[in-house]
């Protein structure tokens, strides 16, 4: 996702009236954009330039491409040292969101229990920028991140968390108290998760879950299971469909992944449901999610996706490697997905995933809640974009 073309800008016809669901911090207290001061900006690293995947085998080790492309081994990672150069922060706790940051070799990471986001950047230890209380005793916790569009002047940094009350969006600058923009959103037992994205005009895209209740994202009057568009104070945005309403789609369960093609050519989203695992395309004028543009009925966990115009990648946290679906020039899909990273010289369970540019991708590991997790783990880490290409017929 480019911070301000990451999720395209589709006005959706919804003719519903949102009323008492959400409740928008006031802005006299401090959360307002206005009195936010400008802060020390986070280094900007040299662009990436990742390898092909070498990844670990069982003990962590690995091959990355050596002279001639001749295969060169990687030694195993020795307590947070890890030898791979592709791999830009280690020892971490699980982590549900990145956000790669402009420069291309740098980027936030998030632990989904804890609530810190922590600034990852190759030959550096993972630094925290932020830490955030969460609840994270169900699904729930820090789950997803989203730079500010204007990140480069005014150093914000979105976050979905959940809380003792209730799910919500905050927002934070490094070296300041985050602060409350989007409050309310229904907290349940299970199914707490939200990720976040920009969307081409600025408007702060939220995907909720259903908070354990499913008839919650058909209703309008819920903010659970829903594609919310709102601006940085928590308001619906300009162009909403209903000027008074932050909802723009329902139907969700429990998200995962939100992204879009750099072109703004479609937006997706991922949901875990109860009887498969789906991909959705985002589309404009219809009030609920219509059929999945594609199902896995074996549940692999779809989690952080990754939007080009020629493919869509979906990350699994139920099962290694990523999960990679060919675009057709019709708009539907060329053939089942391919996978990528799910033998021995991959690394392991993937959650999150964030574009760094056409070629790039940044992710980042959830092995320690679930998986087999080595010394390093988990770590985020620069891989080249999967396949590649031009549109199929």
């Amino acid at each position: 996702m480019r911070r301000a073309s990451r999720v395209v800008a589709s006005t959706v016809a919804l003719g519903l009236l949102l009323t008492g669901c959400a409740s928008f911090p006031d802005q006299s207290n401090g959360a307002g954009v206005q009195d936010w001061q400008p802060q020390p900006k986070l280094t900007d690293a040299p662009g990436p330039q990742p390898n092909a995947p070498g990844g670990s085998n069982a003990d962590g080790g690995g091959t990355v491409p050596g002279p001639n492309g001749t295969p060169k081994p990687v030694p195993p990672p020795q307590g947070c040292t890890d030898f791979d150069q592709n791999v830009i922060g280690t020892c971490m706790a699980p982590l549900a969101a990145v956000a790669a940051l402009p420069g291309g070799a740098s980027g936030l990471a998030a632990e989904r229990t804890t609530g810190r986001v922590l600034a990852v950047q190759k030959g550096q230890d993972p630094k925290p920028v932020a830490t955030i209380e969460v609840d994270a005793a169900t699904d729930g916790g820090l789950t997803g991140l989203a730079l500010s569009p204007t990140y480069q002047e005014d150093q914000l940094v979105y976050a979905y968390v959940t809380t003792a009350t209730d799910n919500r969006v905050m927002r934070f600058a490094v070296g300041d108290t985050p602060k409350p923009v989007l409050t309310g959103i229904p907290k349940g037992p299970t199914h707490n998760r939200g990720v976040l994205s920009v969307d081409r005009s600025g408007a702060l895209l939220v995907a909720t879950g259903d908070a354990g209740n499913t008839a919650a994202a058909g209703d309008p009057n819920s903010l659970a299971g829903k594609v919310l568009r709102i601006d940085g104070l928590g308001h619906p945005a300009p162009g909403n469909p209903n000027p008074a309403s932050a909802v723009v789609i329902g139907g969700l369960q429990d998200p995962g992944g939100m992204c879009a093609a750099a072109d703004g050519s479609a937006a997706w989203v991922t949901d875990q449901t109860a009887t498969a695992d789906q991909l959705y395309r985002i589309t404009p004028g219809q009030p609920q999610l219509g059929s999945p543009a594609w199902s896995w009925p074996d549940k692999p966990g779809v989690a952080g996706c990754a939007a080009f115009t020629d493919e869509v990648s979906v990350a699994t946290v139920h099962k290694a490697g990523i999960q990679v679906l060919s675009l057709a020039k019709t708009g539907g899909f060329s053939g089942k997905p391919s996978t990528i990273l799910d033998g021995q010289g991959g690394y392991g369970l993937i959650g999150a995933m964030d574009v760094v540019d056409q070629n790039t991708l940044l992710v980042g590991t959830v092995n320690k809640d679930g998986g087999k997790p080595v010394s390093s783990d988990d770590r985020a880490i620069i891989i080249p974009k999967p396949n590649g290409g031009q549109p199929k017929d």
